[in-house]
């Protein structure tokens, strides 16, 4: 559970970053980049050998489905929605993951659906507010749950292929895969969305690409996925949302910018909860 806090906390940061210095920058752009360093720091790592092209297939595809999709419609609902309508609508992240992990399991565990929905109560607490989100809000509603979906589903799909490859492979020699199939997906849009003549970046703008390539998606991504095949279904389901009020936490100490304490309490009172009912199973 370590690892999904830490990351949390990295992820946390990532939207001050955005706002602050990539503004006006195409989104399409910005993801093909960040997918891109983040596959050329696993790249070293990587060790094919002993994997059966299957494996391989699977696990790139994963990575296409868990980072690519989920950014191209993530970042596309921005052209839509009103940044705070978006972080209203990502909070679906770990019910649509208890769900598929219930399918895919073919059990239904009534503790970890009672989780998902109190970390829902959490960070509903920090995000919801008023606002007429005009006529293509469902538009980009619809969007933002297609990239819910695609992060649960690559989530779930790598807990189950990863406990098929033998402990002698680390995760870090098989997660360039993941980000080869994200890479190739989101550049593949590109070449239809971006016009990469035009694009010019200032020294800080470099900079904050790097910094999120390689960190908040290169190495956040690798550690989210590690710990999300070490923890409980419930537990990685309420852990989805905890950037929600990282989020405003961090904004409130590193940004200076304004939060309501009161909400904020009340939100990591859920999280503390639904972590106690994640811990609850059923035999």
């Amino acid at each position: 559970m370590l690892y999904l806090v830490l990351v949390s906390f990295i992820w946390a940061f990532s939207p001050g970053l955005i706002k602050g210095r990539l503004v006006g920058v195409d989104p399409t752009a910005v993801g093909v980049i960040r997918l891109a360093l983040a596959l050329v720091v696993f790249l070293p790592f990587f060790r094919p050998r002993g994997l059966r092209r299957a494996t391989v297939l699977r696990l790139a595809i994963i990575g296409a489905v868990q980072f690519g999709l989920m950014y191209l419609m993530y970042l596309s609902a921005f052209t839509y929605l009103p940044a705070y309508a978006i972080g209203l609508f990502t909070i679906t992240t770990p019910l649509y993951l208890v769900v598929i992990d219930a399918i895919a399991c073919r059990r239904w565990q009534p503790s970890y659906t009672l989780a998902a929905l109190l970390a829902i109560a959490g960070a509903a607490v920090m995000v919801a507010k008023g606002g007429d989100l005009g006529s293509a809000w469902l538009r980009g509603f619809l969007l933002v749950q297609l990239s819910n979906l695609c992060f649960a589903a690559g989530q779930v799909a790598w807990r189950r292929e990863r406990a098929q490859v033998p402990t002698t492979t680390s995760d870090a020699a098989l997660f360039a895969l993941p980000y080869l199939g994200a890479f190739l997906i989101t550049a593949l849009v590109s070449t239809i969305t971006t016009d990469w003549n035009a694009l010019h970046f200032t020294p800080s703008q470099l900079i904050t690409l790097i910094y999120l390539g390689a960190i908040a998606s290169g190495v956040a991504f690798f550690l989210w996925n590690f710990g999300a095949s070490r923890v409980g279904t419930g537990t990685l389901a309420v852990l989805n949302n905890l950037k929600v009020p990282l989020t405003v936490t961090c904004s409130l100490l590193f940004f200076g910018e304004q939060a309501d304490l009161t909400r904020l309490a009340c939100s990591f009172a859920c999280f503390g909860l639904a972590l106690i009912v994640a811990g609850r199973t059923t035999p």
